[in-house]
């Protein structure tokens, strides 16, 4: 039986000190298996975008562990947590983040820069392949100035597929765009889970993309309240 690829074990996150601090998260004890679709949703303010944060190692829990892939992402420095990220997790933004000043073909390349060992026609060939995933490559050449909201997105998506990285977070990607858009992108990330076996953790406050996923955390206050 495979191991669990993400599990957070007894995680609590506070901001602030004495009288203000906020209880981010309370508890939270999750256990996602390779392949899985699941969705975190909840009100706004209840902790799903800080859960996805701490699970993806861009936030320090305050107490608790996080595994990604078996690595626990709680003991490594600063220094090197980019390294594993750059190697188990893809991270899709409900802001699309694109550099104003590079093409979406650079936009996606760049990811692949710091890789000392990729060749320039490799990099290549692996830019090519995740902008023809996401169906861009006719725009390839485009600034995201040039492009709507859902191909800004999909450039995004390709950025966040390019290292192919066992785990993709989303955090209400959908977020910027109309509904017949938002489902486009949707889709797109429900192929990849599909078709590469690729983990897919969605955060959302739309109950509508819940359709997608597989299994489904409800959150409130900090707190897990329903898992099913």
């Amino acid at each position: 039986m495979a191991n669990p690829i993400i599990q957070v074990q007894g995680v609590h996150k506070e901001y602030g000190r004495g009288k203000k601090t906020v209880h981010a998260l309370k508890n939270i004890n999750i256990e996602i298996m390779p392949g899985e679709f699941v969705a975190v949703v909840g009100p706004s303010g209840c902790g799903k975008s800080t859960l996805l944060h701490v699970m993806a190692g861009l936030e320090q829990p305050t107490d608790g562990r996080v595994l990604l892939d078996g690595v626990d992402v709680t003991l490594i420095s600063e220094r090197d947590l980019p390294k594993v990220r750059a190697q188990k997790i893809g991270f899709v933004f409900q802001a699309f983040l694109l550099i104003e000043d590079l093409t979406a073909y650079e936009n996606v390349e760049a990811v692949l820069w710091p890789i000392k060992d990729l060749s320039k026609a490799k990099q290549e060939d692996m830019t090519l392949d995740v902008l023809r995933e996401v169906d861009m490559l006719e725009r390839r050449d485009h600034f995201p100035r040039q492009m709507s909201g859902g191909e800004q997105q999909r450039v995004a998506i390709a950025r966040a597929l390019v290292n192919n990285p066992p785990i993709l977070f989303c955090d209400e990607p959908t977020g910027n765009l109309d509904s017949k858009t938002g489902e486009s992108i949707l889709k797109i990330i429900s192929r990849l889970n599909k078709e590469k076996g690729m983990t897919v953790v969605l955060v959302t406050h739309n109950e509508e993309l819940t359709k997608y996923a597989k299994r489904v955390l409800r959150m409130k206050d900090g707190a897990i309240i329903s898992d099913r």
